[in-house]
């Protein structure tokens, strides 16, 4: 199966209660381990490079590796999206490489420039078969050069202007702050998120798919094994799980994660490192990293709730 765009898989999504796990590539071996587990539980999948993938690896060499994993998967729905693209230019760069999905966060700016600057994005996408993500209100925590807000209750998503937004700028998808954040240290405490937003613009922009950023869990698994072999990182936090589960049987149709693919990795990496200090063989650790991020992401999709959702999203 060739690249796909997101259409089918949110019209699906949205009437069917799950939503699409749009997951981070940096390198070979997270988007493997990503493709054998959407491929094990035929999910439909998003694969997404940000700024800060393209600044390490370049985006040639991340172009090439997902042009082999869709080749190798022919019954999996992948869709390549253009993370936090940060300005036309760039959005207009990622259109012309071939990727399928772009998102455009103009969250930063002004409430009428983040509609003018999603609507040059649409106009340009749209008739080149490309679907445009757009960002409402702003989240908080740090991710890569995205820098978010310190209250994220004081930055929740306005109803109001998500309708007026969605009809003015003409995007496909709208990511909306509902209490959320970037990060592995998204919060001090258990996170409230704005469920009454999420169910009023669902309400309000029926069928229109809703996506939900820095949702990572920051599962215990992985903070107590980067911690017990040498890593150091107290109160680390993130959504919890049943959370997630429940935005995606609302209007959310697409969730991010990315933090959780780090963690896994990271975790995996310093237990191979301390029980094999010897070790030098970087298939040796990379290959046991890449084993945990499959394992985490066949978890993630029955979270999601999208696992065997890959043949209706074809």
């Amino acid at each position: 199966m060739a690249l796909v765009n997101t259409r089918k898989m949110f019209e699906m999504a949205y009437k069917n209660g799950y939503a699409v796990g749009a997951f981070n590539v940096n390198n070979m071996e997270i988007t493997q381990g990503i493709m054998a587990a959407v491929a094990e539980e035929k999910a439909p999948v998003i694969l997404q490079v940000s700024r800060g993938a393209r600044e390490y690896a370049k985006n040639s060499y991340l172009r090439a590796i997902i042009d082999v994993v869709v080749a190798e998967n022919p019954d999996i729905p992948v869709a390549i999206n253009l993370d936090h693209g940060d300005n036309f230019e760039t959005c207009k760069q990622f259109v012309d490489d071939g990727f399928t999905s772009i998102m455009i966060d103009g969250s930063h700016l002004p409430f009428k420039d983040n509609i003018a600057v999603t609507k040059k994005v649409c106009e340009y996408a749209h008739p080149r078969e490309v679907v445009v993500e757009a960002e409402l209100g702003q989240l908080g925590g740090i991710e890569e050069d995205v820098v978010g807000v310190e209250d994220v209750a004081k930055h929740i998503a306005d109803p109001d202007q998500a309708v007026e937004f969605v009809e003015k700028s003409g995007c496909d998808s709208l990511a909306v702050a509902c209490g959320t954040s970037h990060g592995a240290y998204k919060f001090k405490s258990e996170p409230k998120l704005a469920f009454d937003v999420l169910q009023e613009i669902g309400e309000r922009l029926p069928g229109f798919p809703l996506v939900m950023h820095g949702s990572s869990s920051v599962l215990k698994e992985f903070v107590d094994l980067i911690n017990k072999y040498g890593g150091a990182m107290p109160n680390a936090m993130g959504v919890p799980e049943e959370a997630v589960t429940k935005a995606s049987k609302m209007a959310i149709c697409k969730v991010n994660i990315d933090t959780d693919l780090r963690m896994a990795l990271t975790a995996k990496i310093r237990q191979v490192f301390a029980e094999k200090p010897g070790e030098f063989d970087p298939r040796k650790y990379l290959g046991p990293g890449r084993e945990a991020i499959k394992a985490m992401v066949k978890h993630k999709l029955h979270v999601l709730g999208c696992a065997g959702k890959a043949a209706e999203c074809s």
